[in-house]
Formats: C-alpha cells, sequence, structure tokens
C-alpha cells in the first residue's frame, strides 16, 4: 500500500458563471487551471434564489464532458435535440458534449436551498467527436456502502466490490461521495496511475498520512491534488469529514480551450465557434 501525498492544496474562489449563478470554484481557474483529464470544478450552494435563480440558459459545449451532482434542490435540463431530464437531490447526470450539444441547465425552485458540483473531464482527441449522450441517474441508482463507520455513495468506478452506475466513460473514472464520522480513519484503494483530487465541502481532517503519523490538514471549501500512490487515507476532524474523491486517467494531450470548447488545437477551437455560429451543432 502507498498511500497518495498532498502536493497542493488549492481554497475556492468565489465567481459566477451562467446567468449570474454564484459558484465556488477551485478546479479551472489562474490558481490551478487543470488536473489532466479534470478542467474545472464547481461547487454551487446558496439558499438565496437571487444567487441561481436565473440559471445556465441555452449554451453550447464540444470536446469534453460535463457532471453534474446534485445535493439540494432541483435543476432541469433541456437540449437542442428535444431530449429533457431532471436533477433531483442525490441524482447524477454525466454529460458526454463529443461534437456539439447547445443545452440548458436552470432551476426549478424559486428560492431554497441549491446545492451541488460540477465537474469538466476532458476527452482524448480520438473521441472528442463522438456523438452526445447522457447518462442521467436517479438517486435510487446510486449505490451506497459503509465501511469502518463511513459512508461511500458510489457514482462512477468501484468501492469495495459495488460498482457505480456510471459506465462507458474513456478516461475510467473513479467518482466517490465519503463521509466519514468524527476522528475516524478511512482508507480507498485508488488506481495507480490514475490522477486524483479530493474536495471537503463539509467538516475538516486531515489527508495523506500514514497510520499513525498526521496528514495535511483540509476544510470544506479546499481542494487537495493527491500525488502518485494506491491508496486514499483521510482522519476526519472532531465535526466529521465528507468529501469527494475524484479520479480518472491522464490523457496527455495538448489542451486549446475557449470558453465552452475543449480541443487539441487553435483550430480546431475556432472551427468549433465557426460550427457554433453556423448553426452545425
Amino acid at each position: 500500500m502507498a498511500v497518495r501525498r498532498v502536493q497542493r492544496i488549492v481554497i475556492g474562489q468565489e465567481t459566477s458563471d451562467g446567468a449570474g449563478v454564484r459558484l465556488r470554484r477551485t478546479l479551472g481557474t489562474p490558481q490551478l487551471d487543470h488536473v489532466d483529464p479534470f478542467l474545472l470544478l464547481d461547487e454551487f450552494k446558496s439558499a438565496e434564489g437571487s444567487d441561481y435563480a436565473a440559471g445556465f440558459p441555452d449554451h453550447p459545449h464540444r470536446g469534453f464532458e460535463t457532471v453534474t451532482y446534485m445535493l439540494a434542490g432541483a435543476m432541469e435540463h433541456f437540449d437542442h435535440s428535444g431530449n429533457r431530464g431532471y436533477l433531483l437531490p442525490g441524482s447524477v447526470q454525466w454529460m458526454t458534449a463529443g461534437r456539439g450539444i447547445i443545452h440548458s441547465e436552470m432551476p426549478k425552485q424559486k428560492d431554497g436551498l441549491m446545492w451541488g458540483f460540477q465537474l469538466w473531464v476532458n476527452l482524448p482527441a480520438a473521441h472528442k467527436m463522438d456523438p452526445p449522450r447522457y447518462q442521467d441517474i436517479p438517486p435510487g441508482e446510486i449505490p451506497e456502502r459503509e465501511t469502518g463507520g463511513a459512508r461511500v455513495r458510489v457514482i462512477a468506478g468501484e468501492s469495495g466490490g459495488v460498482a457505480g452506475p456510471v459506465r462507458g466513460i474513456v478516461t475510467e473514472p473513479l467518482y466517490l461521495d465519503v463521509t466519514v464520522p468524527a476522528r475516524q480513519r478511512f482508507e480507498h484503494p485508488v488506481p495507480a496511475g490514475h490522477n486524483a483530487v479530493v474536495y471537503v465541502f463539509e467538516g475538516s481532517g486531515e489527508l495523506g498520512g500514514e497510520d499513525g503519523a498526521a496528514g495535511r490538514p483540509l476544510e470544506a471549501g479546499r481542494l487537495a491534488v493527491l500525488g502518485e500512490g494506491d491508496t486514499l487515507a483521510a482522519v476526519a476532524g472532531d465535526g466529521g469529514l465528507r468529501f469527494l474523491l475524484i479520479a480518472a486517467r491522464p490523457i496527455g494531450e495538448p489542451i486549446a480551450r475557449y470558453g465552452p470548447f475543449v480541443m487539441n488545437t487553435r483550430d480546431e477551437v475556432m472551427q468549433a465557434v465557426r460550427d457554433f455560429q453556423d448553426g452545425r451543432f
């Protein structure tokens, strides 16, 4: 067992996106542009309708995947092909934009708590022009398991022989929602060779410590980039600890990025812009 050490900690930056939705962003910032293949990670959390009511009106994507995980509130997804879906508390949508899609993500409430995450995952060149597809996973289809007092929701990948419902993703991701009781230690395998990050969104604790040795302290709103190894180790603080563990196989290709288009070269990005403007999505 080789415990993954914490290489870097990034504090979330307050920003806004869409039509003014307030967010906390830890990936896709001047502090941390990306961790291959992850391009962006946002947490949206507010009980004030004015912080999210305008939502994310029609906008395009090409060349990557968006992953939305809801903890509270409700959103409706609609795209230019007529696909419609609802994101409810505990649900996940893994959208592969591929060669291009125009969609909206709009709140289905005027006030009350809206809380969740959006992750962007890059696609390799060989798959950037694949047909778009969705995996809409309702809450009841996301398995949970308990281990040593910790609770693990398995969105993608595997935990203790329990497989998540997201299938057929080229970067072979691991995406877990982990809750660790106060002062308890939690360990979990992470595929060697995958890049991995941990985002804490409740409580506090330590990451990356060998058994009996202290790790790096981490609190809510912080993202930890993990080093090489095959095991995550976390110890919860006095108030417990809840975090996302996200890992995937790196792509190792050039990234050319302009807003909602992520390709390998500037020429491909400009072609994406022209295709969108000319209605070829």
